[in-house]
């Protein structure tokens, strides 16, 4: 009985100590790429100006406030870690690019209270010197408590979820928010899409898919029980993605949005109810009452399906938004020397230093 002790106390100090190394590697996480420095871009002639006026009460320790307070600024929120660094890195380039008021855009980068946020800060600052942007930090134990297992582990990220509680953690005088994923392209003026209106009461625009097939999206045992299937009853549902939505951020806070979804969240931990990470609980508050708009802003599936990332072609119509969403990233099957076609649509915006470049 002793030695059976001595062995259980011995692997349960392995298992601590395995579990010690994989969580201080996860924190310590580096950048090991270089990246080059964006072209600068600049508004046209006809662009609103950012009023002097519209600075915010206490001054932040940046130095330059208006743009982040203006509602004649676009603002961008995104997720910043150094795993889909050189995603972010092209998704900016796209976005700086093809829009005709470069200089009115304001990026809200939101990280993990476990990274480097320094670090990813300089990043972007070396690449882009001119950029307008913040660096929040996301307090992953605020979800992590919450998020079941799903299909593929990236999804299970608590990060995945930081776009739920970006009307916390982004400042109350941002009152909409173009949120977008990094592994997305734009060919297009995200001030379109910025401006998209939401009507007297809508929280939420993104493209939605009525042909996709919404019930799959959840487990029998939510559809079986007519207190959980009841949620829609009064809407006409439609799977949209959620890596590119417009956000009215104050309808959300007086909505207490986020709440509603940590509430499905926390059902899901107890009856399992659907598989697909921090999509499902979005479609539970809000599909069926979301403004849809066209197709041509979330041209997504890009990376194929969650299982083996299959190269897929684009869909019949317009293109303003490209989104590798799915299993298969660009830059990885670049890298592989196995890109699929549409890669090349991603390559130009790719600001990755190749080892070549760096020895010349």
């Amino acid at each position: 009985m002793p030695r059976l002790i001595h062995k259980l106390i011995l692997l349960l100090t392995f298992l601590f100590l395995f579990f010690s190394l994989t969580t201080n590697a996860a924190t310590t996480t580096t950048i090991t790429q270089q990246f080059k420095e964006a072209p600068q871009f600049y508004n046209s002639p006809d662009c609103p100006s950012i009023d002097q006026d519209e600075m915010e009460p206490e001054p932040e320790p940046d130095g330059d406030n208006t743009i982040f307070c203006s509602e004649h600024a676009v603002h961008v929120a995104m997720t910043l870690d150094a795993a889909y660094i050189r995603g972010s890195m092209a998704a900016i380039l796209s976005v700086l690019q093809h829009t005709s008021c470069p200089q009115n855009i304001a990026f809200h980068f939101v990280a993990s209270a476990s990274a480097n946020a320094s670090l990813l800060r300089a990043t972007i600052s070396s690449s882009f010197p001119y950029l307008k942007f913040r660096v929040y930090t996301f307090d992953d134990s605020s979800v992590s408590g919450l998020i079941s297992t799903s299909i593929r582990s990236a999804l299970d990220c608590p990060l995945n979820y930081a776009r739920s509680y970006l009307a916390n953690i982004l400042p109350l005088c941002v009152r909409r928010v173009v949120y977008l994923d990094s592994d997305l392209v734009l060919v297009d003026d995200i001030a379109k899409l910025a401006a998209t209106p939401l009507g007297e009461k809508s929280v939420l625009a993104a493209p939605e898919y009525c042909n996709a097939n919404f019930t799959s999206y959840f487990t029998p045992t939510f559809w079986s029980n007519p207190s959980l299937s009841l949620t829609f009853a009064d809407r006409r549902p439609c799977y949209f993605n959620t890596g590119v939505m417009v956000i009215d951020l104050d309808r959300w806070r007086e909505g207490d949005y986020t709440t509603k979804i940590e509430e499905w969240m926390e059902l899901q931990k107890r009856m399992r109810i659907y598989e697909l990470g921090s999509l499902p609980p979005f479609l539970l508050v809000f599909a069926g009452d979301i403004v849809p708009v066209d197709h041509k802003w979330n041209q997504h599936g890009l990376g194929g399906d969650n299982f083996r990332g299959l190269c897929r072609d684009l869909h019949p119509g317009p293109v303003s938004l490209l989104h590798w969403s799915g299993k298969g990233k660009p830059w990885a099957r670049l890298d592989a020397n196995r890109p699929c076609p549409l890669d090349a649509l991603w390559a130009p915006y790719d600001l990755l230093q190749t080892p070549f470049a760096l020895d010349s």
